[in-house]
């Protein structure tokens, strides 16, 4: 153990000799003294930490700094964004809003006796065999029960059902028990069209008390034949499909509606007409 010990500390003198000489040429060759390079040798790597952390702090609040003002401002966006998408929505709503207005102002045009009232849905309802929806205006309005709705485009939309004074009821003409007096346009063969859902016929309409020899073709154009009710030659549907009823003397014809009560946003109110 004594030998063990006494090799130990003469590798400790030995290495202390010669860091001792490697310190004194080194100074000397830098022209400073021992102490000097000691403490250079010490506080050198201490002062780079110490800046290194400093940096890495300074990183560190700046981007916290960065993340707050990127924050702020992405919330500014959004609300941009949100306020443009408002507007946007609100021009496409006007710019329909005036294509609607233009059509009607053509069809009054052509339609000298017609005076109409615009009303716009505000709710809907459809089940098993009935389709009716609201509008936003009334008898205040000059709305009364078996009025006739329109749209823009000349196109038969259904018959108030029902009136307060700033709202009304529209039966849709896909409504099974709304009967309207009609006429395919190309050959003049009259008959009654009524809501398919009686039928299990779901957005069609279908016209009855066709002649059994009537020629009947895919997208005839039909039209209400006119009444104390409904104008005439407003259009009602397309026909797609043609066969003989169940007592085989009669025919039919499915139609597609001429219009998609369900896309609807504006109607109009016949509210008078010349019916002669």
């Amino acid at each position: 153990m004594r030998h063990f010990f006494s090799s130990r500390v003469r590798v400790v003198l030995i290495a202390a000799v010669l860091l001792a000489v490697i310190l004194s040429v080194v100074a000397s060759l830098a022209g400073v003294s021992v102490p000097d390079l000691l403490v250079k040798s010490i506080l050198t790597p201490i002062r780079t930490g110490a800046s290194h952390l400093a940096d890495q702090a300074e990183q560190l609040y700046n981007y916290m700094f960065r993340y707050e003002a990127l924050l702020a401002e992405n919330q500014r966006l959004k609300e941009e964004l949100a306020l443009f998408e408002t507007d946007a929505r609100k021009a496409a709503a006007l710019q329909r809003e005036n294509d609607r207005l233009r059509s009607a102002m053509g069809m009054l045009q052509t339609h000298e006796d017609y005076k109409l009232v615009d009303c716009y849905i505000i709710s809907r309802s459809s089940q098993e065999w009935s389709s009716t929806f609201t509008v936003n205006k009334g008898t205040a309005s000059g709305l009364q029960v078996g009025m006739c709705a329109i749209t823009a485009n000349n196109e038969v939309v259904g018959l108030i059902s029902e009136a307060g004074s700033n709202y009304a009821v529209i039966k849709s003409v896909m409504d099974s028990s709304l009967e309207i007096s009609a006429t395919i346009a190309s050959s003049g063969y009259n008959g009654m069209v009524q809501g398919g859902y009686a039928s299990g016929l779901d957005g069609l309409l279908r016209m009855d008390y066709l002649p059994s020899n009537s020629v009947i073709r895919n997208h005839d154009q039909v039209v209400t034949s006119g009444s104390t009710v409904y104008p005439r030659n407003l259009i009602i549907g397309y026909v797609v499909d043609a066969d003989f009823d169940d007592t085989g003397v009669a025919k039919y014809a499915l139609l597609e509606p001429a219009v998609n009560v369900g896309s609807l946003e504006q109607i109009f109110i016949v509210t008078e007409y010349n019916a002669g």
